[in-house]
């Protein structure tokens, strides 16, 4: 089956999509970009991606070209062409020399396996470090080479995830993911300052915490911090709650079973 992308307007196959080589959204990489999963068609939390979007639009001075309800038809029109029944969604926009670029990408997404949520992600604390000061840790922007070069930086050494600090030397995210201590059944996240992302499922655990009563506190963190924590886990829209490796314990597997309920109903 041929895969179906939405590009300005138009429902085509991704072979005849055809972008200019001119536009600066390629040349200088100005655009941004919203990763979320579709789960039996529903696709998770997408009011509060298309919301983040809007405020980045904002923050950058790009133009958002539709409305939160036009950009939910055509998302959903898109999941539903290309069929799957669990999807990875990518909608991206950038600066072209007419405005704004749209294209919306649906994919087949090939979920972990139970046994990897257990396991957990194996990961090493990145050489480069995040700029807490700058605008471009607080969006998701198609600018995207410091997580990308930390990812792939840790996948050369066959790991599976970065871990970013920030220039005071704190822990700010993973390199496409938040991040979550527990200490004393406690959960514990850098703060925004930090420079990390206002990730989608980060919210969602700070709603989930709120609902069962989990102390959850943030601030700034260390590597040693990160050591003595009794338990770790990662975080984003695709995977949901990931372990890291040797840091699996009873509220981590408390957050990938309450969040996997959510992403079914």
């Amino acid at each position: 089956m041929k895969e179906i992308v939405f590009l300005n307007g138009k429902f085509i196959s991704k072979d005849e999509a055809k972008l200019s080589v001119l536009e600066p959204g390629f040349l200088y990489g100005f655009g941004l970009f919203e990763t979320m999963r579709a789960y039996q068609k529903k696709i998770v939390y997408l009011g509060a991606h298309l919301k983040r979007l809007k405020n980045s639009c904002k923050l950058i001075a790009l133009k958002c070209p539709y409305s939160p309800d036009k950009f939910k038809r055509m998302i959903k029109e898109t999941v539903k062409i290309n069929g799957f029944s669990d999807t990875y969604v990518r909608l991206t926009l950038w600066k072209s020399k007419a405005g704004t670029d749209i294209l919306i990408t649906a994919k087949k997404y090939q979920p972990y396996s139970p046994q990897r949520y257990i396991k957990g992600f194996s990961a090493r604390i990145s050489s480069l470090r995040q700029n807490e000061n700058s605008l471009l840790g607080r969006i998701k922007s198609t600018n995207y080479l410091l997580c990308r070069l930390a990812y792939l930086e840790a996948k050369t050494k066959g790991l599976d995830e970065a871990i970013i600090l920030n220039n005071r030397g704190y822990i700010a995210e993973g390199s496409r993911s938040n991040i979550f201590l527990v200490k004393d059944k406690a959960l514990f996240t850098p703060s925004l300052q930090c420079g990390c992302l206002a990730g989608i499922t980060r919210k969602v655990i700070f709603d989930l915490a709120k609902k069962y009563k989990i102390k959850i506190c943030e601030g700034n963190f260390t590597i040693r911090d990160l050591y003595e924590a009794d338990e770790a886990f990662f975080t984003n829209s695709l995977m949901g709650v990931m372990p890291l490796e040797n840091k699996c314990g009873r509220l981590t597997k408390f957050f990938i079973k309450k969040y996997f309920t959510l992403l079914k109903f």
